[in-house]
């Protein structure tokens, strides 16, 4: 079976959908499935061609045994939307040409959504090569761009509605992310065929034992310090205005340090912030290497997992929160829905925040900072849940196997 994995986004740029797509090829490739990547110059987050790979149009690499075509794309760090239309546009065509002209034909063309645009360069590699269609959706678009106000032009919204139906109409399979992505398209498409391919962790890749002695020395943390943890994108959705307002309020508590990884759109506003406040307790620290994550977490006594009150996020499950899970580090989730009701609820470990609420994240930190115990206790608990249901290379498996039946 040969599959053609087509996504914008994949190492070494950093980031959740880059690691879990590299993770997943990986896993259907030792399944046995011939796996090639097709995707864009690496440019991510910092919005920047990599410097190994400037001023080139096409770059052919290998990847323990994946081919991978790296074709070219317009990068621009001014925000303004014409500007990411010609951002996504771009890999579009390009990733068009790419494939009809240097790759054979596949079974499979599995499509990773956003951007939802990108699926146009799928189907028409369909038609012409040939292929089946599965279309993968990490993030329900344009709903969640129209909900959280980045789309607002009524025309552009109805199109791209319009194609997110012609893209799941053309795929012999649409997967998400989240039940509650599964659920959202089988009850507006009921003809569609679904699956749900939640994200999870390679045990064998991540170093679950590591020991944070070293970063906290790095970054000068006390080891006396009760760290409380974000890290990933610092951008809108992430609402994390709560964690500065929250560590305001713990001042006076003088050994609790909040760290902050990670960098994005709001960071300038966010540093304001903090020094507008004259935090002492809270430290910013840009983007790591993804081999240092490991140490970073082991830093940590728990991790906040934050998000903006939006029904949206009702759906929602961060990747983010795999790996401190792994490490039995307990969580502090600001998500309502289905990550409350998977992690909180059923797999007790950690505790929930109404999102966006201040007050309530500073008594969950209040509890698990008197309460030692049960920062241990939770951090079993999730150990265990995520070693039991996300398991990528299970995942990958059950994946596989229903690709297989669509063969």
């Amino acid at each position: 079976m040969k599959i053609l994995l087509l996504t914008q986004y994949f190492p070494p740029e950093t980031g959740a959908p880059q690691n879990r797509l590299q993770s997943l090829a990986r896993h259907l490739q030792k399944l046995g499935a011939e796996v090639t990547v097709l995707t864009a110059m690496p440019n991510y987050p910092k919005m920047e061609i990599f410097p190994a790979y400037k001023g080139r149009w096409f770059v052919k690499e290998e990847d323990q045994g994946i081919q991978i075509y790296r074709s070219s794309i317009f990068i621009s760090k001014n925000p303004a939307f014409v500007l990411r239309l010609l951002n996504y546009f771009s890999f579009v065509f390009s990733s068009l040409f790419t494939g009809l002209f240097r790759i054979s034909k596949h079974d499979f063309i599995l499509c990773e959504s956003p951007p939802l645009f990108l699926g146009l360069s799928a189907v028409m590699l369909k038609w012409f090569k040939g292929s089946k269609l599965i279309f993968n959706v990490s993030d329900l678009w344009p709903e969640t761009a129209e909900k959280l106000g980045v789309v607002n032009n009524k025309t552009l919204l109805a199109v791209s509605y319009g194609l997110e139906e012609f893209l799941y109409k053309q795929s012999v399979l649409v997967s998400g992310q989240t039940q509650g992505i599964v659920q959202n398209i089988s009850k507006r498409f009921p003809s569609v065929n679904t699956v749900w391919v939640p994200n999870g962790i390679d045990f064998d890749q991540f170093n679950v034992g590591a020991s944070g002695s070293n970063f906290r020395k790095k970054h000068q943390i006390g080891e006396e310090q009760f760290v409380l943890m974000y890290a990933g994108i610092l951008g809108i959705a992430q609402g994390l205005d709560v964690i500065l307002d929250a560590a305001h309020k713990a001042s006076d508590l003088k050994d609790i340090s909040f760290v902050i990884i990670g960098d994005g759109p709001e960071s300038v506003r966010l540093k304001a912030k903090c020094e507008s406040y004259q935090l002492k307790n809270l430290i910013f620290i840009g983007n790591i290497p993804r081999s240092e994550m490991s140490e970073a977490i082991a830093a940590s006594n728990a991790y906040i997992v934050p998000l903006k009150k939006n029904d949206l996020f009702l759906g929602a499950i961060p990747s983010k929160l795999f790996e401190p899970l792994a490490m039995g580090r307990p969580i502090l989730l600001g998500v309502d829905g289905e990550a409350r009701n998977l992690f909180i609820e059923q797999g007790k470990a950690g505790l929930f925040f109404e999102p966006e609420n201040s007050d309530a994240l500073f008594e969950v930190v209040k509890q698990i900072y008197f309460n030692r115990s049960l920062v241990s206790e939770m951090g079993e608990n999730g150990k265990k849940y995520v070693s039991t249901n996300f398991s990528r290379g299970n995942i990958a498996t059950t994946f596989y196997k229903k690709i297989e039946e669509l063969n």
